[in-house]
């Protein structure tokens, strides 16, 4: 079975992804890709839709890693899915207790059925149908506009006083040498909570247009995410892993100002010390599975403006051991560092002690696998969780903790950082 391969003029390419958005929720499987014409010298893909399915790989929980290279081996095509972060279970054999009301499986892959890649003013489809057809259902694919979802009843699953007392905990971690640092996150959620996917995730793109955002849908469950971490990447032999640590609010209607704040994150000891903290994590998960000397930080503490906020980022580079398969890299790197901390192991079981939710698919990534085994994964942050069969929706939001953490200051951020969510989803009919 093969694909076949067409290209097709696009005229209105905002259009033209609407109609892709549209078209391909209607699957049971889909993941749509968007960059939104973020460019950098990391660049990779502008927008991919991947929809329905001709294989899966879906194993039971503790059971994800065995089989997966074979998979992938076996696959000489295009694979998208996620990558949840309980798969640290099996990676760090640990375990949860914790409710998952949303339900994602520990790790997803699919075949798709059809690949719609739009670049610039073109649309490349491969599919196993075709591409004519495809295309035409495309074009005339309604084009929705962003709707609001009218007020949803949010609940927090712990108390800002439970929230800055366990902060204050963790800092007694730390101070006993437990960890270094530790990302702990929270759960917002709404109960009988009745929305539309694909207009949710215009809506929330469209207030916070992120480059590694994602619709991802795995048959009743939803991601609705807009995400501007890249977790790792893959061209050749290279491995690319850029985290964020550091968050300020931008100040959107005066430029001085908002300069200022970005000049003040860039001398944030606090951030500086956070950010460098998960440098070190992931240069050392990357020499796990790199070339010896070839691990190297090629950008420290630059400072990347989103819509909401401004953001630290550095970037790690290393030059993959020849013959590494995709579960080794996941066994030397994931959970990724800016979602964890240091010691990784330890903070793992920290988090399982504090936190009252399982984070699931959050902190885990969504990407794709190229024929030629290169790769591309996002962080899933700034996301809402819908499961649809049960009515729960649901988003965390979560920190990096160090001992000069302020309690009541990381909460503030955590609000932060959920502000496009917040404005998304309180927004009236």
């Amino acid at each position: 079975m093969n694909r076949q391969t067409r290209i097709f003029p696009v005229a209105d390419t905002a259009q033209f992804k609407k109609q892709m958005l549209n078209w391909g929720s209607r699957f049971n499987i889909c993941s749509f890709l968007d960059n939104h014409q973020y460019h950098s010298d990391h660049h990779s893909i502008e927008c991919i839709l991947a929809a329905g399915a001709v294989s899966v790989y879906e194993p039971p929980s503790g059971q994800s890693l065995p089989g997966l290279d074979e998979y992938l081996q076996g696959r000489n095509d295009w694979i998208f899915g996620h990558i949840s972060y309980d798969l640290k279970n099996e990676i760090w054999n640990l375990s949860s207790a914790h409710p998952d009301p949303i339900g994602f499986p520990d790790l997803f892959f699919f075949q798709p059925e059809t690949i719609v890649q739009l670049s610039g003013s073109e649309a490349t489809i491969r599919s196993f149908t075709d591409p004519q057809q495809v295309y035409n259902e495309l074009i005339t694919a309604p084009v929705f506009n962003e709707q609001p979802n009218g007020k949803l009843e949010i609940r927090a699953r712990i108390g800002k006083d439970q929230y800055t007392g366990t902060i204050e905990k963790l800092r007694q971690h730390i101070r006993r040498g437990d960890c270094y640092e530790i990302n702990f996150c929270q759960e917002f959620y709404a109960e009988n909570a009745r929305v539309d996917p694909t207009a949710l995730y215009q809506s929330l793109t469209a207030v916070s247009p992120n480059p590694f955002a994602c619709f991802y849908k795995q048959r009743h469950r939803y991601l609705l995410c807009a995400s501007p971490e890249r977790y790792l990447q893959k061209k050749g032999d290279l491995l690319i892993s850029q985290p964020i640590k550091g968050t300020i609010k931008r100040d959107t209607t005066n430029q001085e100002a908002d300069q200022q704040l970005a000049r003040t994150l860039s001398l944030s000891e606090k951030d500086k010390s956070e950010n460098v903290m998960v440098v070190d994590l992931v240069r050392n998960d990357l020499s796990r599975i790199c070339r010896e000397g070839t691990v190297a930080v090629s950008e420290l503490f630059s400072i990347h403006s989103f819509p909401q906020v401004h953001q630290m980022i550095s970037t790690i580079t290393g030059r993959l051991e020849e013959h590494t398969g995709f579960t080794e890299i996941l066994r030397a790197t994931f959970p990724m560092g800016s979602m964890t901390g240091a010691p990784k192991k330890n903070v793992l079981l920290l988090t399982e002690q504090y936190e009252r939710t399982r984070r699931g698919i959050y902190s885990g990534a969504v990407g794709y696998i190229t024929p030629e085994k290169d790769f591309d994964f996002n962080v899933v942050i700034r996301s809402i969780l819908y499961n649809e069969a049960d009515h729960y929706l649901s988003y965390l939001v979560g920190g990096g903790i160090t001992f000069y953490s302020d309690a009541e200051n990381e909460y503030e951020e955590c609000l932060l950082k959920a502000t496009a969510i917040n404005k998304v989803l309180q927004a009236e009919n």
